[in-house]
């Protein structure tokens, strides 16, 4: 059975992210004050042959785990289809 993983990557919230700075900054000279924070991460997408529905999350997050994320600086969510 094919399932499809959705995996969004984020800094994590205890580090800079000079990406998410610079978009605020721009949002603010465009008159959008209003926006309190950005944060910017990745969305990951992969489409996995597995037996379950858990086989696929167990191999989504090895991947995350091995090489999508740096788990130093990121933290990973994965959601299964």
């Amino acid at each position: 059975m094919t399932f499809t993983a959705h995996i969004n990557v984020m800094p994590l919230k205890e580090l800079l992210d000079p990406q998410g700075k610079a978009v605020m900054s721009g949002l603010k000279n465009l008159g959008l004050g209003q926006v309190q924070d950005v944060r910017i991460g990745k969305h990951i997408t992969l489409q996995i042959e597995a037996a379950s529905q858990e086989e696929a999350r167990q191999i989504a997050e090895t991947a995350c785990q091995k090489l999508l994320a740096n788990q130093v600086m990121e933290s990973f969510e994965v959601q299964i289809q």
